[in-house]
């Protein structure tokens, strides 16, 4: 387990070389779900500085999912709870799953970052039980993903989705409930006991309360009852007023910034750069503590802590390349991406299937903390799952079209061998797309030639000295057997320890 140990020294000072194709596949990796070789082919020897400032830059211009009909809450949308009732819903739903998984695919690091925000000011579909207050919230995420911070908290505590999940729909001034503001301090914006207290916590619900109007159907939106706010005196991070929902927004971004500030580039790191952010020589902290200065000074906007991040020496250092385990996402999307095959809604679907079989299941983190990630991905059951499945994206596509495999490799290599009769040269190629920094050993690397040659092909047929008609035997472009070599690395490939990581 010691390549899990954080040990980068480099700095938040911009990294200055043009990128290689290494880096630029770390990039990709963790700003968005990967990348096809084309457009990693055409970022290569791109400054970071120019590139990450056009991929934020699209981020922020890129359009929210739009709004389906059944957003809007209406009773034709929303019928009586019965069979017919049931199966619009779940037809909405998986209209939805599709939308979104698309999303997640196609726009880098916006659904990234949404989809993050998702696991970090979490809800739970199957407790609220709304698509239309599912739609608003993910709208929500979407948003604000590199946006103000602030805006973020202010506005998903007044969604339906949160109101519900969270008990801020039954926060009646008479009798608070303190589920929300306990979670708005320990999870969204402070951290566990940093910075507030439980007079805090009881008195911040007080000033949350009144949004209690729940509408004659299940799916009306919540609405806000003066009568049910508690009018009365409150003092919250040691301000005293008869303070309301923007009030206590307004405080804690004022008394507790730098809290918040760290925090928040806390939890950034350890999700885009490394997962141990108390490493050894407390570089880590330096790097968290520098972009909490840039998050502050900026009034809680995202965007430039973003850029700093990923334009730095510190996110290309090599010590933090293939370091953080894929999640049940980033298995699948990553590699779909990446064999640049091309994509249907039914794959999607499969996917995100897929990944709801291994621990993640979309829409439905595991409790208000959120799914753990990392190591969490990695146990008995769901390292199985993970070879299987993989295995069964892989098959799937070798029926579909055999020959994509060879034009794959052909792509990998590219134009000088792609007609190549040098094995190595294909396996170097596709081992170094699907794993971030190769396999650990040369012997790794051995064995992963011995499942390219497959028994079909003499080893005979791979020796420059046998020759016939002037052509040596095997080759990429015109040996028959040439996809169905490639189709069998993928699979060796997707049990690698290495395939895990990005």
């Amino acid at each position: 387990m010691d390549m899990f140990v954080n040990c980068n020294t480099s700095s938040l000072a911009t990294y200055a070389p043009p990128l290689d194709k290494i880096r630029v596949q770390h990039l990709y990796r963790r700003l968005g779900f990967s990348a096809s070789n084309a457009e990693v082919e055409a970022a290569v020897g791109q400054t970071a500085n120019a590139l990450v400032d056009n991929l934020v830059d699209a981020a922020l211009a890129a359009p929210e999912i739009p709004a389906p009909a059944w957003s809007t809450w209406t009773n034709a949308n929303y019928p009586e709870d019965d069979d017919l009732a049931r199966q619009l819903r779940n037809a909405q739903r998986e209209e939805f799953r599709i939308a979104y998984g698309n999303a997640l695919l196609s726009n880098n690091l916006r659904d990234r970052l949404s989809f993050f925000w998702s696991n970090h000011v979490v809800t739970q579909l199957s407790i609220y039980n709304c698509n239309a207050y599912l739609y608003e919230y993910i709208n929500c995420l979407q948003r604000n993903a590199l946006g103000n911070f602030r805006t973020l908290i202010s506005e998903i505590g007044l969604t339906n989705a949160m109101l519900y999940y969270l008990d801020g729909a039954f926060n009646n001034g008479n009798n608070p409930n303190e589920n929300y503001s306990r979670e708005l301090y320990e999870l969204f914006a402070l951290g566990e006991g940093n910075g507030y207290t439980e007079e805090d916590i009881i008195e911040t619900s007080r000033a949350l309360s009144g949004y209690t109007n729940r509408g004659e159907i299940g799916c009306s939106p919540v609405g806000y009852n003066p009568e049910r706010h508690d009018a009365g005196t409150k003092t919250i991070l040691g301000q005293t007023g008869n303070w309301g929902y923007d009030d206590v927004i307004n405080i804690l971004f004022t008394q507790r910034p730098n809290e918040i500030g760290y925090f928040i580039c806390k939890k950034l790191y350890e999700f885009f750069i490394h997962p141990d952010s108390q490493d050894e020589t407390g570089n880590a902290d330096v790097i968290i503590n520098g972009l909490a200065t840039t998050f502050v000074a900026n009034n809680f906007e995202l965007a430039p802590v973003l850029r700093q991040l990923f334009k730095s020496e510190h996110f290309f250092d090599e010590t933090a390349i293939g370091v953080i385990i894929k999640s049940p996402f980033d298995l699948y999307l990553n590699f779909t991406k990446e064999l640049g095959f091309g994509y249907d809604d039914g794959l999607v679907q499969n996917m995100i299937d897929a990944s709801a079989l291994i621990g993640q299941q979309l829409f439905e983190p595991v409790d208000v903390a959120g799914w753990q990630r990392d190591r969490s991905w990695i146990n008995t059951n769901y390292i199985i799952g993970r070879w299987l499945t993989a295995e069964v994206f892989v098959d799937g596509f070798f029926q579909a079209d055999q020959e994509r495999f060879r034009t794959l490799a052909m792509d990998l290599v590219g134009p000088a061998n792609s007609n190549t009769s040098n094995p190595e040269i294909v396996v170097r190629a596709i081992v170094d797309k699907f794993t971030p920094k190769g396999l650990l050993t040369e012997q790794d690397f051995e064995n992963a030639m011995d499942a390219f040659k497959i028994d079909d092909v003499p080893e005979n047929y791979y020796s420059p000295d046998y020759i016939d008609g002037g052509l040596s035997l095997w080759m990429l472009a015109v040996s028959m057997e040439a996809p169905i070599q490639v189709y069998t690395l993928l699979r060796y490939l997707t049990r690698q320890p290495e395939f895990q990581l990005k």
